[in-house]
């Protein structure tokens, strides 16, 4: 079984590029109630799943629809700006004692108002 992509974003404002993030990085502990109540309620999850699907998909046959959801559902996570978004799908593999990671596609950078503007 193959890993599935991370989608990891940065922030561009002018010549100045911020730092790639994780978008939606897991939790590192969850609690017996937080695990439950996942169990039977968590939207979040489903559309954590709709953006790994979605890069798999661009990775295996690239598509603008696939950009295009990816950009949106990342930039509804973000406060308004004037920067621009770029994200990119890296993968995580084990080499012996270290990880790997591998950058697959990385986005041109759009603009986060306009993204923003369209999401709502």
């Amino acid at each position: 079984m193959a890993p599935s992509p991370r989608i990891e974003y940065r922030l561009i404002e002018g010549e100045c590029f911020g730092d790639w993030q994780e978008d939606r990085p897991r939790p590192a502990h969850l609690g017996l109630g937080q695990i439950l109540r996942r169990m039977l309620w968590n939207p979040a999850w489903n559309e954590q799943l709709y953006l790994v699907s979605c890069a798999e998909r661009l990775i295996e046959a690239p598509s603008q629809h696939s950009v295009d959801e990816i950009n949106l559902r990342v930039a509804r996570q973000l406060p308004p700006g004037p920067q621009t978004l770029q994200f990119r799908l890296v993968f995580l593999s084990r080499e012996g004692m270290r990880m790997v990671k591998l950058v697959e596609y990385e986005s041109r950078p759009v603009s986060l108002s306009a993204l923003q503007e369209a999401a709502t």
